[in-house]
């Protein structure tokens, strides 16, 4: 990796989304926004708890389904798939190519295969989205 070029990281929205039930089922696209507006911070001071990684990172949020359309904002570049995110995703990790630290948040097992095959680092969504506390499951917050 060249050193004016941050490490990618690439959020699988859809399984991050997922991760946490906080009626996102009910909004899809504004739980993508307010993910994407979580992920703000992390493009200047990096993703907590890995070393090697502090900021700036390059972060692009891949979106499907009904959550596609969201703007990008300053921080965080957001892919809209036309098709299966997964496809996205894998085919963004390997044009990242070997000589770009490429990290993919998701729990997809299977997309996990497919990025690592790459070069990829997997982490997963708790490393940028906490869980919710018992309780605490409204869509405000």
């Amino acid at each position: 990796m060249s050193e004016d070029e941050a490490v990618l990281v690439i959020v699988d929205g859809a399984n991050v989304v997922g991760s946490v039930p906080d009626g996102w089922w009910r909004d899809r696209r504004g739980a993508a926004v307010r993910l994407r507006d979580s992920l703000v911070p992390y493009a200047t001071a990096g993703l907590p708890g890995l070393p090697g990684l502090p900021g700036p990172v390059e972060i692009v949020l891949v979106v499907e389904g009904a959550a596609r359309g969201v703007d990008s904002v300053a921080g965080v570049r957001v892919a809209s798939a036309p098709g299966s995110g997964d496809d996205l995703i894998a085919g963004l990790a390997a044009a990242a190519g070997p000589d770009r630290e490429c990290v993919v948040v998701t729990a997809d097992r299977g997309l996990r295969q497919r990025v690592e095959a790459y070069g990829a680092r997997c982490v997963g969504p708790r490393m940028v989205r906490p869980p919710r506390r018992p309780g605490n499951e409204s869509m405000s917050g």
